[in-house]
């Protein structure tokens, strides 16, 4: 058993792949149409940060890795994904990962009919019979009755890899109890799709502006954690869904981010590279009364600090 008085930095334990994917709309403002993004609530027993708003998202699974996955996809090959995401390979099963927790979590599938999007175009499903044929796919799915990849080559579709764009890297602290390595994607609503939770592993579906995001936050209204905030700061910087895909496909580089958490007066404060006191923030807190922090209390900080890394304990 570790000595709880040791100044030591707590063990760290594997950070496992993981993709999300924020899902974008235009939705109605004044003067001017403003970008929104989905966002679902984890159930409150999920057994990483159960209750907070997320995108969906989850871990990357070994069916995404196959060979007959990266088959599934269009408009993107493992060697052009591998270079986007700086792998030496395997990159498109992140993709995949991303696409099929979209459709798992929120009811959306980025998806064409083999032979029949000559244009290019998304499965469009404005017909209500076919928006309840999707539901009935996915409720199967979500039952195992079905894999994804089943599922895809049963109905004849290919995922939409090409319109799923790559925007940030970030990776669970160093010492909290469960760690993820986890690439953020963007992407638009197609056309006829309306996303809804799964009631299981998601319980509530919210369309919201990035700011209305943070600011409901602030008031403790909507509970997020805070790679959830930086990346809606990072896409509230657009004003339009266009705008934000545009910027994400042009991207050549996308820099990791690995927060440090230490102790302060207030509580917990996180650290990003380039923070003042980031290299030599190990665990350790700033200051006089030097000790390591649990993986307890790692976890904790993830969820109690504000959009600038602050507890929000008073």
């Amino acid at each position: 058993m570790a000595d709880p008085s040791s100044t030591d930095p707590p063990p760290s334990v594997p950070a496992r792949s993981a993709a999300t994917i924020m899902l974008v709309r235009d939705g109605d403002g004044a003067p001017l149409p403003t970008l929104e993004v989905c966002m679902v609530q984890r159930h409150v027993d999920s057994d990483f940060v159960g209750g907070v708003y997320v995108f969906p998202g989850g871990k990357v699974d070994d069916d995404d890795r196959s060979t007959a996955a990266g088959r599934a996809c269009e408009g993107r090959n493992d060697a052009e994904a591998s270079t986007l995401l700086g792998l030496s390979s395997g990159g498109l099963a992140f993709w995949v990962a991303a696409l099929r927790e979209c459709f798992e979590e929120a009811g959306v599938l980025l998806a064409r009919r083999t032979g029949r999007s000559p244009d290019g175009a998304l499965l469009d499903m404005t017909d209500p019979a076919q928006r309840r044929r999707l539901g009935e796919l996915r409720a199967a799915l979500n039952a195992g009755e079905m894999s994804f990849l089943e599922l895809l080559g049963a109905e004849g579709l290919r995922l939409a890899a090409d319109r799923v764009h790559y925007f940030s890297h970030w990776i669970t602290p160093e010492a909290a109890p469960k760690r993820y390595d986890t690439r953020f994607f963007v992407a638009a609503l197609p056309p006829g799709q309306v996303p809804g939770h799964d009631e299981h592993e998601t319980v509530d579906t919210v369309w919201v502006k990035p700011a209305d995001a943070l600011k409901r936050a602030a008031a403790g209204e909507f509970d997020l954690i805070f790679p959830t905030m930086k990346n809606l700061e990072a896409i509230g910087r657009f004003t339009t869904s266009d705008q934000l895909l545009r910027a994400a496909a042009a991207v050549e580089r996308v820099p990791a981010i690995l927060p440090r958490v230490v102790a302060d007066q207030r509580g917990f404060r996180i650290l990003l590279p380039g923070d003042e006191g980031y290299d030599e923030a190990v665990g350790a807190v700033d200051g006089s009364a030097a000790r390591s922090m649990t993986s307890a209390e790692v976890g904790e900080a993830i969820r109690a600090v504000d959009a600038e890394g602050r507890s929000r304990r008073p």
